[in-house]
């Protein structure tokens, strides 16, 4: 079988945000980047955990620069035999999409897997867009997976419960919570990451259908105010005249 899994690079989920070119980007300065959590503990390691079962390979496609690399080498460390890396700006979801697609059509992948969003624009688009670029069927917020032969058993979830879906191979996923557990990788398969194969090719960004106005960061925690148990008549009444809940 073989499988590609899409991973991207995010921010550390502790870093300090500052924005910076008068909002209209992240200020990269000092941030710690780490692999996006839901490609790598549940798309990843579950194509990993696949392949033990069904053999075959596994590659991981990232769309960046030369700093991506590191995420690569982590992705390489946890049980991806090769990575293919665009060399390229992101930009919007569209142009990634369009991006892995140009290499995944020519690469013969009997599921293709991404994590079902980024942790920095929270999107959930590529996957689908992916989808439609390739003419494949599409499964999101997969959460379970059983395969046997070309044919998979999709567990997702949808509003108010789960779906359980069957599809052929050829497809795309987006992985959710539950697909599978974070795996770490030992020293060994530290080590032996340093000598498998980053292909680097070139791309540009396409489909720029959309730009970005600017980012505002989110309200600072406002005071508390503490107010004495037995003054109900006060809490009442800055329930209703200031936190306006009543």
């Amino acid at each position: 079988m073989k499988q590609l899994v899409c991973v991207s690079k995010t921010p550390d989920t502790t870093t300090n945000i500052k924005l910076a070119e008068g909002g209209k980007a992240l200020d990269s300065a000092g941030v710690n980047y780490i692999l996006n959590p839901y490609d790598e503990w549940y798309a990843l390691v579950r194509a990993v955990e696949l392949k033990a079962v069904a053999g075959g390979t596994i590659t991981v496609i990232n769309i960046g620069d030369a700093s991506n690399d590191t995420v690569i080498r982590k992705a390489l460390a946890i049980g991806a035999d090769d990575a293919v890396r665009v060399d390229m700006q992101p930009g919007n979801a569209l142009s990634v999409a369009k991006a892995i697609a140009d290499h995944a059509k020519e690469g013969g992948y009997d599921i293709i897997y991404c994590g079902k969003e980024s942790i920095d624009y929270n999107g959930s688009q590529v996957g689908a867009m992916l989808a439609e670029y390739m003419d494949l069927p599409y499964v999101g917020l997969g959460i379970h997976m059983e395969v046997e032969g070309n044919s998979a058993t999709i567990k997702r979830d949808i509003e108010g419960g789960t779906e359980t879906v069957q599809v052929n191979t050829p497809f795309v996923l987006s992985c959710a919570k539950g697909m599978a557990e974070q795996r770490i990788p030992n020293m060994r398969d530290i080590m032996s990451s340093k000598r498998k194969p980053i292909d680097v090719i070139s791309g540009e960004i396409t489909n720029t259908s959309t730009s970005i106005s600017n980012y505002d960061l989110p309200a600072g925690k406002a005071s508390v105010k503490m107010i004495d148990p037995d003054n109900m008549d006060e809490l009442v009444r800055l329930l209703k005249e200031e936190a306006k809940v009543l």
